[in-house]
C-alpha cells in the first residue's frame, strides 16, 4: 500500500431498499427521456416544415394537406424522378391526395412527399 492509501477513511457503503433504488433509476431515466425527446422532437419539426414547404412548392399544392387513409408499401421501389418517392417494403406511408388515375401523393416517416404507384401499396 502507498502512503495516500494507509490514511484513507473509508465510509461503509449504506445499503438501500432494492425498491427505492429502482425507484429512484426509473425517475431519472424518465426525466433524461424527456429533456432528449424534446430536444429531437424540436429538430424533426423543423426538417418537417422545410419538407412541407418543398412539397408545396414542387406540386404546387395550397390546399391542407389532410392525411386521407394510411397504406403499407409491398416492395422496395427507388425513385425514378426527383417528385418520385422512393419506397422500402414495408413501409407506412400517408396517403395525402389521390391525383393520377395509378398514383398518388404520399408522405413517409421521415416527412418526405412524393408520388407513389397504386400498384405498389397495400391498403388496409
Amino acid at each position: 500500500r502507498g502512503k495516500d492509501e494507509k490514511y484513507k477513511v473509508r465510509m461503509p457503503k449504506f445499503r438501500m431498499a432494492k425498491e427505492y433504488k429502482d425507484k429512484r433509476k426509473s425517475i431519472d431515466d424518465v426525466e433524461r427521456n424527456i429533456f432528449n425527446f424534446k430536444k429531437s422532437s424540436e429538430e424533426k419539426s423543423k426538417k418537417m416544415d422545410k419538407e412541407e414547404k418543398l412539397f408545396r412548392e414542387t406540386f404546387m399544392y395550397h390546399r391542407e394537406i389532410r392525411v386521407l387513409t394510411t397504406a403499407t408499401a409491398e416492395r422496395s421501389v427507388p425513385s425514378q424522378r426527383r417528385a418520385d418517392l422512393p419506397l422500402t417494403a414495408g413501409e407506412q406511408l400517408d396517403v395525402i391526395d389521390a391525383v393520377q388515375g395509378h398514383a398518388v401523393i404520399c408522405r413517409n416517416a421521415q416527412g418526405r412527399y412524393g408520388y407513389v404507384l397504386v400498384e405498389h401499396l397495400n391498403f388496409r
